[in-house]
Formats: structure tokens, sequence, C-alpha cells
């Protein structure tokens, strides 16, 4: 018995399989890219070859986090919408 998603995908002109495929080969390619590109900002880190001040490190730091953020609501919500938190 087939999902439903499977049905669609085979519609689509593509299976579950090759989708799957294509995420695996999309997440490893890209995570690596993206830890390669946080190493070469952490080498900014060497004070002997660049002048920052405190300030500076917790923008960049405060950037990655928030994009870290974002992309882990963007996996896990459900649906595709992240989930909106209020407290007074």
């Amino acid at each position: 018995m087939e999902s439903i998603a499977a049905a669609r995908a085979e519609k689509n002109g593509a299976t579950a399989p090759d989708k799957r495929q294509k995420f695996v080969t999309l997440a490893e390619s890209r995570t690596v890219n993206a830890i390669r590109a946080i190493r070469v900002i952490g080498k900014l880190g060497n004070k002997s070859h660049y002048e920052y001040s405190d300030a500076d490190v917790k923008k960049i730091i405060g950037a990655l986090s928030k994009e870290v953020d974002s992309l882990k609501g963007r996996l896990t919500a459900k649906g595709g919408k992240s989930e909106v938190e209020f407290k007074l």
C-alpha cells in the first residue's frame, strides 16, 4: 500500500526514494560548505592579523545564531510554519 506522499511524488515524476536521495545529497554538500564558511570566519580571530572589538564579535555570533535558529525552525516545523511565541 502506497502512502499519500509517495503517490504525490510519483504523480509529479519523482519517487519518494529519489526525493530522499536528493535531500541527502544536498544536505551533506550544503552542510559541509556551511561548516567550511564558519571556519573561515573563525580565522578572523587571529589578533596579529586583524583588529576588532567585542561588539564586532557579538554581531557576528548573533547573526550566525539567528540563522541557525531560523534553520532549526524551518526543519522542525510541521507544515513549514514556525511557531509563534509571545510572553508578557
